[in-house]
C-alpha cells in the first residue's frame, strides 16, 4: 500500500461509511470545496464490477531497463492513457475501466511494474530497486519506446505515487492525471519523522519488510499475505478468491519480492538507493507542485493509512477537483469503482 505524504503524514483516516452504490460528490475543478460538494453527473454507463475477467494478449516492450509486460485497449490511434496499479495489485485492477475508457475513443495501456507479472529487468545484472523515482523513471522509457509523448496518466498506490512523481518532474509528458489518495510525494528524510502510535500500527508491514524474517515471510507467504492486505485496505469489498488469484500470480515475478522490500526499507533510510537517481530525489525532496490538471479521488472505506484531502489540496496549482466516491469503496479504487475512476479520466482529460 502506498500512501501518505511527507508534509502530510499525522494527516491518517479511516474512512468506513455505508454501503450503498458507489456515488461520487466533486468540487469543481480548480477549487476544493469542503463540506459543499455538489453531484457530477456520470456520462459513463454504470458497470457492475467484475464484468470483465481478462485482457486482450498482452504485449511486450524492451524499455529501459525492463522488458514491459502490459495490455493495450482501443484504438491506437486514440488519446493515450496510461493506467498504473500498485501494490500487492496488478493490471486487473483496470480491467473494468479499460473497456469503458476503449469505447469513449481511447488509447488505454496498463503496464506491469518491475517486479510483478511478465514484466522482466533486461540484465540479471540490474539492481532490484524499489525506490519510487526508480519507477517513475521506468514510465518515461516506456512512453520513450512507445513513442508517446504525452499521456493523461491514472494510478492508484505506488501507481499513484509514480503518477505524482512523472507529473512532477516531467510535467511535459503529462496531458492531466487522476491520482487515488492525492498527493504521494514522499522523501527519506520526511520517512524518519516518527508518527503518533496509531498511525504507526497501521505502517506494521513496513516494519516487519525491515527485518530478514520480514523478507523471508513475504517470499514464503506472498499469497496469504496480500490477501491480507486487500482485506484490510478494502474492509467492505467481497471479492471472490478467483478475482484475487488472477492478480496474485503477478506476485510470482522473480523480482518481486526483492522490488516489494527494497521500496519499503528505501522509504525508512534502510536500503540506499542508485546514484542514477539522487538528483531527481533531490528535487522531489522540496515536495514539488503538480501543475497539470489532476483529479484525485479517495473511497469512502480506504482501510489503508491516507492523507485527508485538505493536506493536500495546496500542492495541485493547475487545474484541480476532489471526488469522495461513496458506497463503501475501499483502497482498490479503479476496481472496486471502475466507472467512477474511467469518468474521472475523461473528465480530467477535457480539463
Amino acid at each position: 500500500m502506498d500512501t501518505h505524504s511527507g508534509q502530510s503524514i499525522d494527516l491518517l483516516r479511516r474512512c468506513l461509511i455505508g454501503t450503498a452504490a458507489a456515488a461520487v460528490t466533486a468540487a469543481p475543478l480548480g477549487l476544493l470545496t469542503a463540506g459543499r460538494a455538489t453531484a457530477s453527473p456520470l456520462a459513463l454507463p454504470e458497470v457492475k464490477p467484475g464484468s470483465n475477467t481478462a485482457f486482450p494478449p498482452l504485449k511486450k516492450l524492451r524499455a529501459g531497463l525492463l522488458d514491459v509486460a502490459y495490455a493495450d485497449v482501443g484504438p491506437s490511434d486514440g488519446p493515450p492513457v496510461l493506467l498504473l496499479h500498485g501494490w500487492p495489485y496488478d493490471i486487473h485492477a483496470f480491467v473494468d475501466v479499460a473497456p469503458l475508457l476503449a469505447s469513449k475513443g481511447f488509447r488505454v495501456i496498463v503496464p506491469y511494474l518491475r517486479g510483478y507479472g511478465e514484466t522482466r529487468f533486461v540484465s540479471s545484472d540490474t539492481i532490484r530497486n524499489g525506490q519510487p523515482t526508480a519507477l517513475a523513471a521506468d514510465i518515461v522509457d516506456f512512453m520513450d519506446a512507445l513513442k508517446i509523448e504525452q499521456a493523461v496518466l491514472g494510478g492508484f498506490d505506488w501507481g499513484a505515487r509514480t503518477v505524482n512523481i512523472v507529473s512532477a518532474l516531467w510535467p511535459e509528458r503529462a496531458k492531466a492525471t487522476v491520482s487515488v489518495s492525492g498527493y504521494l510525494i514522499g522523501s527519506q528524510e520526511a520517512g524518519k519523522a516518527p508518527l503518533p502510535p496509531k498511525a504507526e500500527l497501521a505502517w506494521w508491514y513496513q516494519f516487519y519488510f525491515a527485518t530478514e524474517r520480514g523478507q523471508l515471510g513475504y517470499d514464503k507467504y506472498r499469497h496469504e499475505f496480500s490477501k491480507l492486505i486487500w482485506q484490510l485496505a478494502s474492509p467492505q469489498w467481497h471479492f471472490d478468491d478467483a478475482t484475487f488469484d488472477r492478480s496474485a500470480t503477478a506476485f510470482e515475478n522473480p523480482d518481486h519480492v526483492a522490488i516489494v522490500i527494497h521500496n519499503y526499507r528505501w522509504r525508512l533510510g534502510l536500503a540506499q538507493g542508485e546514484a542514477r537517481y539522487s538528483a531527481l530525489e533531490h528535487k522531489l525532496a522540496s515536495f514539488p507542485a503538480i501543475t497539470v490538471p489532476t483529479i484525485t479521488l479517495e473511497g469512502d472505506a480506504n482501510g489503508a493509512p491516507h492523507p485527508d484531502p485538505s493536506a493536500y489540496a495546496q500542492k495541485f496549482t493547475g487545474s484541480y477537483e476532489h471526488r469522495l466516491i461513496k458506497g463503501g469503496i475501499g483502497h482498490n479504487l479503479p476496481q472496486e469503482a471502475p466507472t467512477a475512476f474511467a469518468q474521472a479520466i475523461i473528465d480530467v482529460a477535457d480539463a
